[in-house]
């Protein structure tokens, strides 16, 4: 029995049903996990995404993207392949893929973590006969804290710093980290700026019923900013924008920060460990709750996963890169001016037809 999703050139594809999975090449149909710019790109023909997903992709792909949205567990069909999308708990709108075709099931896990979070939907196992993990912090040293310790440390460092009179620069991944931490941090301390790119994102979960404390954008006076804790992607630290802060005290945000070396080289005042990635203990937990008796691994640190769940018995295994593989666009036939799916409910009938940055 042929595989329900293999890799090509253009990334992930399912062969029966014609589309591919967070392609990183123009494909005309592209099932999307989430809005993060690695799995989210511009210049596809047809998009399908989970509902809570849609205004933070409009705000990043345009609004006038072909983007057809799916609730969370309701079912679509194409091509025989049943499709339906579950929370995987990484950010807002993201998903696992659940595809269903001639008695096998597979589950593209997408970017997930275990861990609850107030700004999204919890990560929901699916049973499944291959789980497809991402494997990002796929080492047995990476062990997140709980969430309450992290931002008490993020509290009392901003505090100490408002208490000097002293501004607090928050580097963070613009797209989920920044509203992960607006929604833990004590917002009574002082006033909250964030970098634009935040603040548009800020506005789509706001949208999205997402509760954020106010938050503001740098007024270009320092005296405004002295106590306030600022909150911006890695890339403003290196350009001009951050001049307009007197003396900040720089931290970052990121699960990579459990690397001691990472945040002295980086010259950091302070490194706190949050990510939006399941952690190794988390990775077990969603392989184990799969039931899946075969895992692949997409990406992260794949030749360690995959060795540690052979040693256990899993049949586990990494993609391997099918260059040269024809795309098979041109025999689906039925896309022109219609949605990316034409069936749905579950029939099985279906045959008719910003510049990158530092995430984790």
């Amino acid at each position: 029995m042929q595989d329900l999703v293999i890799q090509r050139p253009e990334g992930l594809y399912c062969p029966a049903g014609d589309f591919y999975i967070d392609p990183h090449r123009k494909v005309e149909r592209a099932v999307i996990t989430h809005a993060h710019a690695d799995h989210a790109r511009t210049g596809h023909a047809h998009y399908l995404a989970a509902t809570p997903s849609e205004g933070v992709l409009r705000a990043r792909l345009g609004q006038g993207v072909a983007l057809q949205s799916l609730d969370y567990g309701a079912q679509i069909s194409h091509h025989g392949v049943r499709v339906s999308l579950h929370p995987a708990g990484h950010v807002l709108g993201s998903a696992q893929v659940r595809l269903e075709h001639r008695g096998q099931i597979w589950v593209v896990s997408g970017d997930y973590k275990i861990a609850a979070d107030p700004t999204c939907a919890a990560f929901e196992s699916q049973r499944c006969d291959v789980f497809i993990t991402e494997s990002t912090f796929g080492l047995p040293i990476y062990r997140w804290q709980p969430d309450a310790q992290v931002f008490a440390g993020i509290n009392a460092w901003w505090a100490a710093n408002a208490a000097q009179n002293r501004t607090s620069v928050l580097l963070c991944y613009s797209f989920g980290k920044a509203q992960r931490i607006l929604s833990g941090v004590d917002a009574s301390i002082a006033p909250i700026v964030v970098h634009c790119a935040v603040q548009t994102l800020n506005h789509a979960y706001r949208a999205a019923g997402v509760k954020l404390p106010d938050t503001h954008l740098a007024s270009g006076n320092p005296s405004d900013m002295n106590r306030a804790l600022v909150l911006c992607p890695p890339g403003a630290a290196a350009g001009p924008w951050l001049k307009q802060f007197d003396h900040p005290s720089i931290a970052f945000a990121s699960g990579w920060m459990l690397l001691r070396g990472a945040k002295k080289r980086a010259g950091y005042a302070q490194g706190f460990v949050l990510s939006d990635h399941a952690d190794w203990p988390g990775l077990m937990t969603a392989i184990e709750a799969s039931g899946a008796s075969r895992i692949i691994v997409n990406h992260g640190s794949v030749p360690v996963l995959v060795r540690y769940l052979s040693e256990r018995g899993l049949d586990a295994q990494a993609f391997k890169k099918e260059a040269g593989e024809r795309a098979m666009h041109d025999e689906s036939g039925d896309a022109a001016g219609l949605g990316f799916f034409d069936a749905v409910s579950g029939s099985d009938s279906g045959a008719a037809g910003d510049s990158p940055e530092v995430k984790a």
